[in-house]
């Protein structure tokens, strides 16, 4: 079919990968023999029937190609088990050399993924029939000694701890093209993901990393590569390689080509424009993903998932028909053997393949083993954690479980359920198992995860699936009440619906805080007295405030005691007369920031209430971090601020509540003035001690005149090549830091960069790569790439900024890190420095030592969506905090579901009224786009905006034209980072 169609050979190698059912294909190729016998990959550009000349007589191999440098960087598990093979399948070929500990400690990872644990005579029966390398005997008792350790493992943990091992080895990924030097000696070159390689034999003599290579190219049989002059090498300008022939050259050139591509580039190349008259050189490029956009494609959940049990292949094999499985793996569904045209290993890893494409199979499957969890999932190096002993999840998998629930409900809507509103017009988009709680096995990880996907996510939240959740459809909305439509109104319902959730948040310190701090003797009493007598008074005052404000509403709204005489449509006087009381609770006000320095010092002083802290804000009614909550009263204070003005913008002066209004207004804005110098200070003090819990290797990153301007996601040029890194920049130093593989979910720190004396550069032609900023400081220089060029434009306004406020002080700041890695730069270093990835990963034993730590803060997202904010962004998140109810559509779903949302810190949170206590479910809105549908869309309601984000789109109704307003307003304020018009200094305060 492909050679008649004269496909592409991206149509061949695009329906290979979905025959397996497998998203991250751009990591594989297509491997054949040509004319001359020599083993070349399939180019996805040209058509098959001219590459392949006698498809009867060529077998064509479906082989790992692209061997990233951490196999976390895999995302699903599917692929981690090709990969898995592919290491099984180098060893049995001599391919993946390495010392005899190595390789039986490698086979004892096979063993224990096909056949489980250990037993002596059921290993020693499996090894006599199954040859994993030449001279196998010899290793027999090691392999069996290593694995009897694996006691408990499951297949996807044997295949984790497989390529842990295997990546760590000289020979890894690589495929060995003989060649000789230009003093006739022989070698053997080779390209990874760092760049080329040179062999002597199997030993590795040198390496040439792709931020030193300018230029690749082949004369004849020549293989040229040029160099970046460096006057610390002594390597001459161009290298040259003798190949065996052109075809040979022309081959491994046209590998690194694409190596560098896959590696190095954010985006596929553009093709070159024709030549006119006549052309020079070759036309070859690299076509398809880069590995950059294979990530951010499976992160933003852009496919259809399909879950894959990884089982052990040959189990059925081994051991007597007659023995009963182990208990872990009763639930699994069974491995659907099928035959297949590309065979990948042997035929039983052939069949564990084609289970996965199984989608329906092992859905159903799945569905059978009600609250259990499959083993692959039970076990994983990579476990999900809990919080509060419910299973998480986001609003992204809620959508893709609503659109595998109704695909599945359609063919059996005469079953009954016990899990769905069978009397609704329209079936609850989630399934509820007979308990009424999620089903568990249909859950789905979050397309925005990391690499290591089964980490907790920054984006954790239950199912919104409670039976309970009213639909809201047509018929209802006729019978809803018909409310007063002045805009003023909806202002005075505002203040109500906003009091709601700052008197939540005000039970959260003065409710469930000192619940638990009542139960575990870890505070000292002069701490609590301080922070529970300054918030109780303002949690009684403001809950009488809000009674009175739904009091007025509802006789505005003509709900009770109509009979009343009076002007009660207003709410200037209600907010004057309490504005007025409110002045009295100053004197608390006035105490927050000695709250703020009292407890953290606190938790620096004492391991007891720091852990007891943390715990706390691991509690589902801690929905933002602890310390934000202590700032809670200054920032209403605000908001009443701005309620005020805008209904005294709305009223003209005749009328009757304008003179009330504008009291108030100038009331609040007093107080605001007072304590705004005080709330400026503490913003900045309660962010670094945010971001201390979110970073390891720094000591003192909280000490007085520093102050945070941005972090955010940027790609950072190592000897491996682009590498995500979160950096964070303060007015005195720049942080740049890798994430952590464990469930402390916390950043490393790799670096720093004092900034006096730094200098900034674009520098997207020296280094190729698309919004590439050098930043030299004294001591070192770094390389990092933006994601998009607004990006960039942030970053280099904010780097810029901070370094005029470091010049301007009063010299060089001191060494702040007392436990960061030494930097031993030369200052002319101006390519990048050298991570290893066992400093990456040489974390690990301090960070398993570390308790969990919450995921889904502002930083983790911010990973997760490869963007920034900075301190005016929060700023202004601050400001535009909003609540209330919203309809919500998915964008296949039916009908809308009637929601309480709560919008704070860039995030929306989503509750089934306002009288519940922790949100159910919670939607981060950076790198979102905020839009109104189309008619194309078919939505046909009124005030109504969209959300969108690559493939996740939900839509929202309002009540009101202007709630829609406000919902629009303060939404686009998370979704457009704030651009920088002024610099942040603690001499400048901040324009509320």
């Amino acid at each position: 079919f492909f050679l008649q169609q004269r496909a592409p050979g991206k149509v061949l190698h695009d329906a290979v990968c979905n025959h397996l059912n497998l998203v991250e294909g751009d990591y594989f190729g297509l491997e054949f023999p040509d004319h001359k016998k020599m083993m070349v990959w399939l180019d996805l550009l040209k058509p098959v029937m001219k590459q392949i000349r006698r498809p009867k007589h060529v077998v064509v191999k479906f082989v790992v190609k692209f061997f990233p440098p951490d196999h976390a960087q895999l995302q699903e598990e599917l692929t981690r088990y090709l990969f898995a093979l592919q290491v099984k399948q180098d060893l049995a070929q001599g391919r993946l050399t390495c010392n005899d500990t190595s390789t039986a400690l490698l086979i004892s990872h096979i063993v224990q993924s096909e056949i489980g644990d250990f037993d002596e005579t059921i290993d020693r029966e499996h090894l006599a029939k199954n040859k994993y390398i030449p001279q196998q005997e010899a290793l027999e008792d090691k392999i069996m000694e290593f694995h009897r350790s694996h006691m408990g493992q499951t297949p996807a943990e044997s295949d984790f701890q497989l390529l842990e091992i295997a990546r760590r080895l000289e020979m890894y990924g690589i495929r060995l093209h003989p060649a000789k030097d230009r003093e006739g000696t022989k070698i053997n070159l080779a390209v990874a993901n760092t760049g080329i390689l040179v062999f002597q034999g199997h030993t590795k003599i040198n390496a040439f990393n792709w931020a030193k290579v300018r230029k690749l190219s082949f004369k004849r049989k020549r293989f040229l590569i040029k160099l970046r002059p460096d006057v610390n090498s002594s390597f001459q300008d161009t290298l040259e390689f003798l190949m065996a022939s052109r075809d040979f050259c022309k081959s491994f050139w046209k590998i690194c080509v694409e190596h560098h591509a896959f590696f190095r580039l954010f985006e596929e190349p553009k093709p070159k424009p024709k030549p006119v008259l006549f052309s020079r050189g070759s036309s070859f490029r690299f076509s398809g993903r880069t590995q950059k956009q294979v990530l951010d494609y499976v992160k933003e959940g852009g496919h259809k998932k399909v879950q894959f049990e990884r089982k052990h292949s040959k189990i059925h094999s081994i051991r007597s028909l007659t023995a009963q499985p182990s208990e872990q793996h009763t639930e699994v569904p069974k491995q659907v053997s099928d035959s297949s045209s590309f065979a990948y290993g042997d035929d039983n890893d052939a069949a564990a393949v084609q289970s996965c494409r199984q989608g329906k199979e092992l859905k159903a499957s799945t569905e059978d083993t009600g609250q259990h969890k499959s083993p692959s999932l039970k076990k994983s190096p990579k476990e999900g954690r809990k919080v509060d002993g419910a299973v998480v999840s986001t609003v992204e998998e809620e959508e893709e479980a609503a659109k595998d629930r109704m695909q599945q409900n359609r063919p059996q809507s005469q079953q009954p359920s016990t899990g769905s509103l069978t009397g609704s017009p329209h079936l609850s988009e989630l399934s509820i198992n007979s308990q009424g709680g999620p089903s568990v096995a249909n859950m789905s990880l979050s397309p925005n995860l990391s690499p290591d996907a089964k980490q907790s996510s920054p984006l954790i939240s239950p199912l919104l699936n409670d039976p309970s959740c009213i639909r809201t459809d047509d018929e209802e909305e006729v019978k809803r009440k018909r409310f007063p439509t002045e805009k003023a109104y909806f202002i005075a319902k505002e203040v109500a619906t906003t009091e709601r959730t700052y008197l939540k948040d005000l039970e959260v310190i003065t409710s469930w805080f000192q619940s638990a701090v009542s139960k575990e003797d870890c505070m000292p009493e002069t701490l609590k007295n301080l922070i529970f007598s300054n918030f109780e008074p303002l949690h009684k005052f403001h809950t009488g405030f809000l009674k009175e404000i739904e009091q007025r509403l509802a006789l505005w709204e003509g709900r009770s005691n109509a009979h009343i005489k009076g002007d009660y449509q207003r709410i200037g006087d209600v907010m004057l007369k309490n504005i007025q009381s409110m002045k009295q609770l100053t004197i608390h006000l006035w105490k927050h920031n000695e709250i703020l320095m009292e407890l953290e010092n606190g938790i620096k002083n004492s391991r007891k209430l720091e852990t007891f802290c943390r715990d706390f804000e691991l509690q589902k009614v801690c929905y933002l971090p602890l310390n934000t909550f202590l700032l809670r009263p200054l920032h209403r204070l605000m908001h009443y601020k701005q309620i005020m003005e805008r209904l005294c913008k709305h009223y003209p002066p005749s009328h009757v509540d304008f003179r009330d209004s504008r009291a108030a207004l100038a009331e609040i804005s007093e107080m605001v003035a007072q304590l705004h110098g005080n709330m400026i200070k503490m913003e900045n003090f309660q962010k670094l001690h945010e971001l201390k819990k979110d970073l390891i290797g720094i000591d003192n990153l909280v000490i007085p005149g520093r102050e945070f301007i941005r972090l955010g996601s940027l790609s950072k040029l190592s000897g491996k090549g682009l590498q995500q890194r979160m950096f964070f920049l303060f007015n005195d130093i720049l942080l740049y830091t890798s994430r952590g593989l464990t469930a402390s979910n916390q950043f490393k720190v790799h670096g720093h960069l004092p900034l006096y004396g730094m200098t900034i550069e674009e520098s997207e032609e020296e280094w190729g790569v698309p919004h590439c900023l050098t930043l030299r400081g004294q001591h070192q220089s770094i390389v990092v790439a933006a994601s998009t060029r607004a990006e960039m434009d942030k970053w280099t306004e904010d780097i810029q900024m901070a370094i005029d406020l470091a010049e301007k002080s009063s010299g060089p700041a001191p060494e702040l890190l007392a436990s960061s890695p030494p930097d031993n730069k030369s200052p002319d270093e101006t390519t990048v420095d050298q991570e290893s990835e066992d400093d990456l990963s040489a974390s690990r034993t301090s960070l398993e030592r570390q308790s969990p730590h919450r995921g889904n803060t502002t930083v983790h997202v911010c990973w997760h969506r490869n963007t920034s904010v900075s301190m005016i962004d929060f700023s202004i998140a601050v400001e535009n905090q909003l609540s209330g109810n919203l309809l919500r559509k998915f964008k296949n779903s039916n009908g809308w579901q009637k929601l309480w949302v709560v919008f704070t810190n860039f995030c929306m949170f989503f509750y089934k009224s306002h009288q519940d206590n922790h949100p159910l479910a919670s939607l981060p809105l950076l790198g979102y786009s905020l839009t109104i549908p189309s008619e194309s869309e078919n939505i046909h309601k009124d005030y109504v905006f969209k959300l969108h984000f690559k493939s996740h789109v939900y839509y929202f109704r309002a009540e009101s034209e202007y709630t829609f307003e406000r919902w629009m307003e303060v939404i686009r304020s998370a979704t457009s980072s704030a651009s920088r018009t002024r610099a942040l200094s603690h001499k400048e305060p901040h324009a509320y």
